[in-house]
């Protein structure tokens, strides 16, 4: 008998997953969604805060007011926020998943202030749904940054039920002391909320300038820059190097995205509880090369550069 890859099992639980969601319209059996899961994959918001805009009679299918638990179907219309959304569903697999090796200066916002540059505008064009970044960088930081076209992947990778923690690679004016350390790793309260790095350890420097590779469990907002301040050490340079199990690898040039290939994506999916339920993988007018190399931790060495 065949070895059956992750992806395997992925489009087997997809398929069994499949046969709960058939409805019959007419004697034909049709492929149906939810409609608040169709707007969360789309990335229009996560599903509780969509169950309650549908529940306000914020959004209409074909015309008509949409009620809780209601399903849609392949070219149902969808009316939310002044948008017509025609729904596709039948050309469903994997979502797709990018990894961005984002530049400082570049802003994780679809309307970046002051001519700046939007990360999305790097991105490849999608033939339905949009790129949705999975948490944010501040414009001045650099590194992992991944997209994907499935809202409620990005929702779930960001939970922390999930456990994903975040790895950064921070360069610093100065070096820490032992003292500093230990007040950084137990917890320091910054502004009413407790901070602290699940793991510290010092990499390389001279002079200086020096680097230290710091582990967050969560991505709050600037934490790893308010938790250097508090010690008063100035970063001169952040980088993250890691989300979770996915690295970033030294092949993927600065400015560059690369997609992140099939069996991976699975996996990410597996770890999530994402089983065979999601769309996407709709092919995009600009063709990329897709990588068969892994970015997942223990499939290959990991491989960062600092430069």
């Amino acid at each position: 008998m065949p070895c059956l890859t992750v992806r395997d099992h992925w489009s087997l639980a997809r398929i069994e997953n499949d046969k709960e969601k058939m409805a019959t319209d007419g004697g034909q059996t049709q492929y149906s969604e939810k409609l608040q899961k169709v707007l969360a994959d789309l990335g229009y918001g996560s599903r509780r805060k969509l169950e309650a805009k549908i529940a306000e009679g914020h959004i209409s299918v074909n015309g008509s007011v949409a009620n809780l638990g209601q399903r849609v179907a392949e070219l149902d219309v969808i009316t939310f926020e002044g948008n017509e959304i025609e729904v596709h569903l039948q050309s469903q697999d994997l979502p797709k998943l990018l990894l961005m090796n984002k530049l400082a200066g570049w802003e994780v916002s679809r309307n970046p202030s002051h001519d700046r540059t939007s990360v999305f505008s790097r991105l490849p064009p999608l033939s339905s749904g949009r790129w949705v970044s999975v948490g944010r960088l501040d414009i001045a930081s650099s590194g992992l940054l991944l997209f994907t076209d499935n809202g409620d992947l990005a929702h779930r990778l960001l939970h922390p039920s999930y456990g994903f923690d975040r790895e950064y690679a921070v360069r610093i004016r100065g070096e820490l002391s032992d003292d500093s350390v230990e007040n950084l790793k137990e917890g320091v309260r910054i502004d009413g909320e407790l901070l602290r790095f699940s793991d510290i350890q010092y990499y390389n420097g001279r002079g200086s300038n020096h680097w230290y590779h710091v582990v967050v469990r969560e991505g709050r907002n600037r934490e790893v820059r308010r938790l250097f301040e508090s010690e008063g050490v100035v970063v001169s340079r952040l980088k993250r190097v890691r989300f979770g199990p996915i690295f970033l690898p030294s092949w993927v040039r600065r400015g560059k995205t690369i997609q992140v290939n099939e069996n991976d994506t699975a996996e990410m999916c597996e770890r999530v509880g994402l089983h065979g339920s999601v769309p996407g993988n709709r092919k995009s007018s600009h063709a990329r090369r897709k990588p068969s190399r892994s970015v997942l931790l223990g499939k290959r060495d990991q491989a960062i550069s600092n430069r």
